[in-house]
């Protein structure tokens, strides 16, 4: 029973692993923030939106990709620690929109691109 239930695991190992070797390679889209604006207060929570476009290169994708990625933000506060923190956004070619709400003595530090999602090569 023990013998067989090895051979079990080396050929499950065995064919994970062909399975594995002609799976399609991934690559990555290019994704650059520009045209970053943060807006006036806006009553009545007097809250900030801190706004940009995401420009998505997917030259080295297969044709109608989209995907995921995270802005890491440094929050600076007036009256709190400073504050890492990621919001999720979506990409999709050529641009995309992106917006954060920040509190009225809140600002934005840092800000970079993180944990973009792969897409399929170009055959």
């Amino acid at each position: 029973m023990h013998r067989s239930m090895v051979a079990f695991v080396v050929v499950s190992f065995a064919s994970g692993g062909a399975a594995f070797a002609t799976a399609q390679p991934l690559c990555h889209p290019a994704l650059t923030i520009g045209d970053v604006h943060f807006s006036e207060m806006t009553p009545p929570t007097l809250e900030r939106t801190w706004t940009a476009t995401v420009s998505v290169d997917t030259s080295g994708c297969q044709p109608n990709v989209s995907g995921s990625f995270d802005i890491a933000f440094t929050r600076l506060s007036e009256t709190a620690p400073d504050l890492p923190f990621r919001q999720r956004y979506a990409w999709r070619s050529p641009s995309v929109a992106i917006a954060a709400t920040f509190a009225a003595d809140e600002a934005v530090q840092q800000f970079a691109i993180d944990n973009v999602t792969a897409c399929a090569c170009p055959k």
